[in-house]
């Protein structure tokens, strides 16, 4: 130990007593090593981690095993995790399946304890041995890529194998076909070869490959064929590193790689392959160098096949024109060759003169694919052909051999780009470049101003609106300015709209106000307060009941539902606006249903609360317009005295009194026929009285109802259900609008989100994530992801607030 600096000792081996004390287990970069026994040993202890996809990644992370050793033991943990990232999100809890498999390898790789390596390779120094022989195996699976490495080391006593290093790594998922995988575990063990050669830095008298593919070797002994590029590639790394002498066949029993492929189940299978290798290495036999030929060769798929075609198009310059998406940089490109082309001819002019050059050249070629037989009659003073697109345009041919319009306007004074335009075939792409040209430098304007644009740069395209119309529909800036919120066709109802039963079974609630009341008066004043109301609509009969609130609490809240509960019975479903808040008159509510003590009192009460999408009022009509024509009746009330120092008694009295009113209302067409005065109203139902006479159903005797009065009762409620379901259910059959079927928004469309506090010009752009379709498959809710002041923010938004710009 004094051969040593005390900078080069360990903190354990300062303070050692070589004579009386034992010698510790020392770590050093992740492994440890017993002094005693002078052994690699592992230590595993897996701390608590949650049953997520994020633990288990930290306790397969926490094994460090930079040799190998284990590989055929990890790899089965990496094979579960590959399954795990694949269904669940970082912190989601997993499957029980799933739970029980991590712990099952746990317990596999807490075995580790008991294995032990030696740290020497042999009995004697490499330097002191003249030969030494390196052998690295390879395999293969649908799971797993493997290769490992052994010494080989000849002496007196007999044949000693030792383990250098193992890879095992996992397979990719999808592409692969099981000869290229067996490929990829060739060129794995070049490298592992590779990596044993730098860091023990000993020349190996013997270096062999082997493998259990005769497909692969048959690559690598390859002299005639060709493959493609993934084959090729691979096999020039694996013959840049070795040579086909080296490999050799193994069978998969004997292929210690197999083992690192299909994985190990205990840490004391290691010894019986792969830490000892295989037993053919402990006997002095022979390999002999075989020649490996291809199998099928004609049906491999990976072997290119040599076939020669010579196809003769016709040279057409204009369709290199669609590779440039404007027409600016068109003529720039065109200008460049002109420039080059007169540079070297030492005849050049300026760049204007050049640009305007470019600019006839790209028109002239347009001109000669759709106009060729057109310009060859105005060549040769021949009559136009009757069909011809351009016979009323009177063409004719500039000494530019340009077309142009010959027209009636040529005694005007109007400039001759005005007299005499150049004529544009509109199916040509250069008419869709000059368009968006002109489009974009009259700001993005409608129609007429670019199509006068056009005409006043001195060109004339054929069928101009319709094109210049399809144009600024597909220009982005366009529709992010200008364009239509996406629609879908009026969805159907759902069951709790359209099914009988009991009132206020199906409830929409939404809240409104609030309103200054008086709570006390004194000499020096009055105080006053402010109240809310929380509004129920039943979503069969179109009732409502109104509850008044003195604060926008949870407390309040669940008063509130307990009121409305006692005086009308269970509720099984409730509806309401945005998400976690439903909102009513303010955007500041605390009302939160979806935690806390408002979330337990709807479990207790076995209530089940919907919620539409953020945003999307018109999805809440049958609530909202009861809140519409409550505010029209609260309003006439309160037009007069009573409106003024209002008190909590008053304005209760007045939301009871519009209540009756608005349930008094007739929810069907009144008919004038005076042989039917009867009317259906919602409190026909709850108050079971109606005023006048009323025609009975066919199959209900009048006499019952002076009988007894349940009978009445009953009589009156099966009047009601039969109207409702001849007169009230009709109604609700046609769509008053939204009537035709659009195309769905889909994940990756690029959209702009309505601000309601923002100008239009400064409306978000985002990305579809999420799509939600509707039960007849129609998306009417879409989550969009966004740029909100350098952070990616998520919005589920109704499609009517949401303007496509990309598909």
């Amino acid at each position: 130990m004094a051969a040593f600096s005390k900078e080069d000792l360990s903190k354990e081996i300062k303070l050692l007593d070589l004579e009386k004390d034992l010698l510790p287990i020392h770590q050093s970069l992740g492994l440890s090593w017993d002094l005693s026994t002078d052994n690699f040993v592992f230590h595993v202890d897996f701390a608590k981690k949650p049953n997520t996809r994020r633990g288990c990644l930290s306790m397969l992370h926490s094994i460090y095993d930079p040799l190998g050793f284990a590989g055929p033991l990890v790899i089965n943990g990496k094979v579960i995790l590959r399954e795990i990232t694949a269904l669940y999100d970082w912190d989601d809890d997993i499957d029980p399946s799933f739970v029980c498999r991590w712990e099952s390898w746990k317990d596999s790789v807490s075995s580790l304890q008991q294995v032990t390596v030696p740290r020497m390779y042999f009995t004697r120094s490499l330097s002191q041995s003249e030969t030494v022989e390196l052998h690295v195996f390879c395999d293969a699976s649908e799971q797993a890529v493997s290769a490992v490495s052994y010494m080989r080391l000849p002496t007196e006593t007999g044949i000693e194998v030792s383990f250098v290093f193992g890879k095992v790594k996992l397979a990719p998922l999808h592409g692969h076909t099981m000869p290229r995988l067996e490929l990829c575990a060739a060129l794995l063990a070049v490298d592992v070869a590779e990596i044993v050669n730098m860091h023990l830095n000993s020349k190996f008298t013997i270096t062999k490959f082997y493998s259990d593919s005769m497909i692969v070797l048959g690559y690598i002994n390859n002299q005639t064929r060709r493959f493609y590029n993934y084959v090729a590639n691979r096999v020039e790394r694996i013959l840049r590193t070795s040579n086909t002498s080296q490999w050799n066949y193994v069978k998969s029993t004997e292929n210690p790689a197999d083992l690192g492929t299909r994985g190990l189940k205990s840490a004391q299978d290691l010894y019986h392959g792969w830490l000892r290798g295989p037993e053919f290495l402990y006997f002095n036999t022979e390999t002999v160098n075989e020649s490996f030929p291809l199998i099928n060769p004609e049906q491999d798929k990976e072997i290119r096949v040599n076939a020669n075609r010579t196809v003769v198009e016709d040279f057409n310059l204009t369709k290199n024109f669609e590779k440039f998406s404007s027409w600016d940089s068109l003529v720039s490109a065109i200008t460049v060759l002109k420039i080059f082309i007169r540079q070297k001819k030492q005849n050049v002019s300026d760049l204007v003169t050049i640009r305007r050059d470019s600019e006839l050249f790209i028109i002239k070629e347009t001109q000669k694919t759709f106009f060729l037989d057109d310009m060859y009659c105005l060549q040769h003073k021949k009559l136009l052909p009757r069909d011809s697109p351009v016979l009323k345009l009177c063409p004719y041919l500039s000494e530019d051999g340009i077309m142009k319009i010959g027209g009636r306007l040529n005694l005007s004074v109007l400039p001759e780009e005005l007299k005499n335009p150049i004529i544009i075939p509109k199916k040509s792409y250069v008419a869709k470049l000059l368009v968006q040209h002109f489009h974009e430098k009259s700001a993005h304007q409608g129609r007429h101003i670019t199509e006068g644009a056009i005409r006043n740069n001195g060109y004339w395209i054929i069928g101009a609106k319709k094109l210049i119309s399809a144009v600024i529909h597909k220009c982005v800036i366009c529709r992010r300015l200008r364009g239509k919120f996406e629609s879908q066709r009026m969805a159907d109802l759902p069951p709790d709209r359209i099914t009988p039963g009991p009132p206020f079974s199906a409830v929409g609630v939404d809240t409104f106000g609030p309103w200054t009341i008086v709570t006390r008066k004194t000499r020096g004043g009055q105080a006053e307060s402010k109240r809310w109301a929380i509004m129920f609509t039943c979503l069969t009969t179109r009732a409502i009941h109104i509850e008044l609130v003195e604060s926008m609490s949870s407390s309040s809240f669940i008063n509130a539902l307990r009121r409305f509960i006692a005086l009308r019975g269970n509720v099984s479903l409730f509806r309401s606006d945005r998400g976690t808040n439903f909102v009513g008159a303010t955007e500041d509510l605390g009302i939160d249903v979806t935690r806390g003590p408002v979330k337990n009192y709807l479990e207790k009460s076995k209530i089940v609360w919907t919620f539409n999408a953020p945003h999307s009022s018109h999805m809440g009509g049958v609530w909202e317009r009861m809140i519409g024509l409550t505010r029209r009746v609260l309003d006439t009330l309160l037009l007069g005295p009573k409106g003024k120092n209002l008190t909590h008694e008053v304005l209760s009295t007045l939301m009871a009194e519009v209540t009756a009113i608005i349930n008094s209302r007739p929810i069907t067409a009144v008919s004038k026929d005076p042989e039917v005065p009867f009317v259906l109203s919602p409190a026909m139902l709850l108050n079971q009285k109606i005023s006048g006479h009323y025609s009975m159903c066919t199959d209900v005797d009048i006499r019952d109802i002076y009988k007894e009065q349940w009978k009445q009762v009953q009589v009156l409620s099966d009047l009601f259900w039969q109207q409702w379901k001849t007169h009230y259910l009709q109604n609700l059959q046609s769509r008053r609008k939204w009537t035709s079927e659009k195309v769905n928004l889909k994940v990756g469309d690029i959209v702009v989100i309505k601000d309601r506090e923002a100008a239009r010009c400064q409306w978000s752009i985002g990305l579809v994530e999420e799509v939600f379709p509707s039960a007849d498959g129609l998306v009417r809710k879409a989550c969009v992801r966004v740029v909100v002041n350098g952070k990616l923010c998520t919005y589920t938004r109704p499609i009517s607030e949401l303007i496509r710009l990309i598909d």
